[in-house]
C-alpha cells in the first residue's frame, strides 16, 4: 500500500462529524451538521459539517478542509501530524511519511549541519571529556534520563572544533558562519560554542534549528552565563516557544499551558512531571508566539521570574494576552528567583500548590499598579484610579467591571457613581480613528480569477464538471489556475472518480499548491452546484481569454508590414472572435 492509499484510508476510517465532535459540540440542521467556529470569535453556529461530503466550512471566517485539515488547524499541528492524530483516534497506525517538498528543497542543508551539530555536541558529553560537564549536570539535579529527553550536549575547546568536523563533511563554511555555528576573525574561524554545555532549540514541528550555550566550568565564571544562536534563515526567535514540540500533546489533554521565563525553567519543571510547559524566547511575547498560544485553546498561566524585571515582563505580557482577547492566570513565585530555583529550594509539590491556585491578571494588575504609589495622597490616589479605570474599560465583562468599581469604592471610599462616570468617561475616549489614506484595500479578484476559482471549485466536486471543462475550455490562461485544474484532471483519471475530502487529503502532499487549492475552498460558499452556474463560468473564462488573445493580435496586426501576414492574421481573428461564443465586441 503506497502513502496516498493509506492516507485515504484513514480519511475514510475517520467520520469527520464524529472526529469534530470529539473536540466542539455539533447540532443537526438537517442533512448537515453546525457548531461555533474556533477558528475566529464566533458567538453563533456558522460552521457546517457536512457528513456527505466529509468536510467542514465556515461561513463566516472561510474556514474549510476535510478532517485532516480540521486536526491540524485545531492542534496547530503540520498536516502528517494531523494524519496521526485521527489514525490514533481510529484505532489505526500510520505507518508512512511525506516530505515536506518546500523545505527540504529551500532548507535541506541547513537542517543538515544542525542535526550533525546536534549530534556532535551530544557525543561529546558522552565521553572521558564530558565528565565534569555531567558532574556539573548531576549537581544541578539533571539526570541521564533529562539529558537524554532533552538532547542536551557539550560544546569542547578549540582542540575538538565543530568547523572541522563540518569541513571534513564538505559542508561549506559560509553555511556554518551563517547559521550562527562559526565566527569568523579576518582569516581565522572559530566556533561560536566553546567550553559550554549545549541545548538544542527546536522548532515547532521538533527540528534543531539553534543552541543555547550554558558555562559550567568555575574559571569561566567571568563570561556571560548564557550564549545563544544569532537569528538565521531557519531560526526566528520571535516565531518559536521553546519546548513546545514536547510540550503540546499534554497541553492539549490538560487544556492548560504554563509559560514560563527561562528554558531551565522549562526542562526543570518537565522532568519533574509538569509536562504542559514553554519558554519565552525572549521577555516580550511577539503577535506570531501569541498566534501559537490562542490556537492551543487552553487555559494560559504567566509564571515568569521572581524579580522586578520579571514583574514588569508579567504586566506587559499580561496586557499583549489581554489583548488579543485571552484571559491570562499569574503565578508570582515568592523567595527564589525563578521556576528552576524554586523546585530545587522547595520541591515539586510547592510550585504545584502555586499553580493549583494563580490569580486573576485583573488581580495582579490591582497590585502592580499601587506599586510606588502611596495612596494616602490623593494625587497618587487619582492616578491609581485612572489607571485601573484604564485597565478594565474593554473587558467585556460587566460582571468584572462592576465587582472592580465596588471594591474601589469601598477600599478608598470614592462615591460609586463618580467611578462611574470615569469609566464612561474614559469608555467613550477610547474610540480610535483611522485615516482613510492608511485603510488597507484587498485587492479585487478580476471577472476571469472569479469565473477560473469557481471552475475550480465545481471541478473539485464531481467529474461531470471536469469533463465539461475538458471538452469546451480545456485551458486556463493564468498558471496557478492551469496547474490546477490539471492536478485534478490528473486525480480524477487516476482514480476515476473525484470528492473534495479525498482531494485535500491528496493536495497536501504537495505544498506548491496546496495553498492556493485551500485558498479556493475557503473562499466559495456555494451549498448546491448545478451545471447551469458551470457552463456560465466556462462562457466568461472563454472570453476573457478571447479578449486578450484577440488584443495580442491586433496589436500584431498594427505592426506587420507585410499585407499578405497580415492578412493572415486578420483571419485568424475572425476565426477567434467567431468561435468563441461568449466573446462581446
Amino acid at each position: 500500500m503506497n502513502n496516498e492509499q493509506e492516507l485515504e484510508n484513514i480519511r475514510k476510517s475517520a467520520n469527520i462529524v464524529e472526529v469534530i465532535s470529539s473536540y466542539l459540540p455539533l447540532t443537526q440542521k438537517g442533512k448537515n451538521y453546525f457548531g461555533v467556529c474556533p477558528f475566529h470569535e464566533d458567538h453563533s453556529p456558522s460552521m457546517s459539517v457536512s457528513e456527505e461530503k466529509q468536510i467542514y466550512k465556515c461561513f463566516s471566517c472561510g474556514a474549510a478542509g476535510n478532517v485532516f485539515t480540521f486536526v491540524s488547524e485545531y492542534e496547530n499541528v503540520n498536516f502528517i501530524e494531523a494524519v496521526k492524530i485521527v489514525a490514533e483516534k481510529c484505532g489505526l497506525t500510520f505507518k508512512g511519511a511525506i516530505n515536506n517538498k518546500t523545505k527540504i528543497k529551500q532548507n535541506k542543508i541547513e537542517y543538515e549541519i544542525m542535526d550533525i551539530s546536534l549530534k556532535y555536541y551530544q557525543n561529546n558529553l558522552n565521553t572521558e571529556l564530558g565528565l565534569k560537564a555531567k558532574e556539573y549536570l548531576n549537581n544541578r539535579e539533571i539526570s541521564r534520563t533529562a539529558i537524554k529527553e532533552f538532547d542536551i550536549g557539550l560544546a569542547l575547546d578549540q582542540n575538538y572544533s565543530l568547523h572541522n568536523l563540518l569541513t571534513n563533511k564538505k559542508y561549506d563554511i559560509e553555511a556554518m558562519v551563517s547559521l550562527g555555528l562559526v565566527n569568523r576573525n579576518g582569516k581565522y574561524l572559530n566556533d561560536t560554542f566553546i567550553n559550554r554545555i549545549i541545548f538544542p532549540i527546536h522548532n515547532l514541528e521538533g527540528e534543531v534549528i539553534g543552541f543555547t550555550g550554558r558555562i559550567y566550568k568555575p574559571e569561566d565564571k567571568e563570561q556571560a552565563k548564557y550564549l545563544n544562536s544569532k537569528e538565521t534563515n531557519i531560526f526566528k526567535k520571535g516565531q518559536i516557544l521553546f519546548n513546545y514540540h514536547r510540550a503540546k500533546k499534554e497541553i492539549s489533554r490538560k487544556k492548560e499551558v504554563i509559560i514560563v521565563e527561562g528554558n531551565m525553567d522549562a526542562i526543570r519543571m518537565s522532568i519533574n512531571g509538569i509536562k504542559n510547559v514553554i519558554a519565552l524566547m525572549g521577555t516580550s511575547l511577539t503577535k506570531e508566539q501569541v498566534d501559537i498560544i490562542k490556537s492551543l485553546r487552553a487555559k494560559v498561566i504567566l509564571m515568569l521570574d521572581n524579580d522586578n524585571a520579571g514583574e514588569t515582563a508579567t504586566f506587559a505580557n499580561g496586557n499583549i494576552l489581554e489583548s488579543a482577547g485571552l484571559n491570562p492566570f499569574i503565578v508570582r513565585l515568592s523567595g527564589e528567583k525563578d521556576p528552576d530555583e524554586y523546585i530545587i529550594k522547595n520541591g515539586i509539590e510547592a510550585i504545584l500548590d502555586n499553580i493549583k491556585n494563580p490569580i486573576s491578571f485583573l488581580e495582579f494588575k490591582l497590585k502592580y499598579l499601587k506599586k510606588n504609589k502611596d495612596l494616602s495622597k490623593t494625587n497618587d490616589l487619582v492616578s491609581y484610579v485612572k489607571e485601573i479605570i484604564n485597565n478594565i474599560k474593554d473587558i467585556n465583562d460587566d460582571l468584572t467591571k462592576e465587582l472592580t468599581i465596588n471594591k474601589m469604592s469601598k477600599d478608598y471610599d470614592i462615591p460609586i457613581d463618580l467611578l462611574k462616570s470615569e469609566l464612561k468617561k474614559q469608555s467613550k475616549d477610547k474610540v480610535i480613528k483611522v485615516e482613510p489614506e492608511k485603510k488597507l484595500v484587498k485587492k479585487k479578484n478580476s471577472k476571469y480569477d472569479i469565473a477560473c476559482r469557481n471552475i475550480i471549485y465545481f471541478m473539485l466536486n464531481d467529474t461531470k464538471y471536469i469533463e465539461k471543462y475538458k471538452k469546451e475550455l480545456g485551458f486556463l490562461d493564468n498558471k496557478k489556475y492551469r496547474g490546477i485544474a490539471s492536478e485534478i484532471i490528473y486525480y480524477a483519471e487516476n482514480h476515476h472518480n473525484i470528492d473534495i475530502a479525498s482531494f485535500i487529503t491528496y493536495i497536501n502532499t504537495k505544498e506548491y499548491l496546496s495553498d492556493d487549492v485551500m485558498e479556493i475552498i475557503k473562499e466559495i460558499n456555494l451549498e448546491e452546484l448545478d451545471m447551469a452556474s458551470f457552463e456560465e463560468f466556462i462562457r466568461v473564462a472563454n472570453a476573457e481569454m478571447a479578449k486578450k488573445e484577440i488584443k495580442e493580435l491586433k496589436e500584431k496586426i498594427a505592426n506587420e508590414l507585410d499585407s499578405s501576414k497580415r492578412l493572415e492574421l486578420a483571419n485568424k481573428l475572425l476565426e477567434i472572435k467567431k468561435g468563441c461564443v461568449g466573446y462581446e465586441k
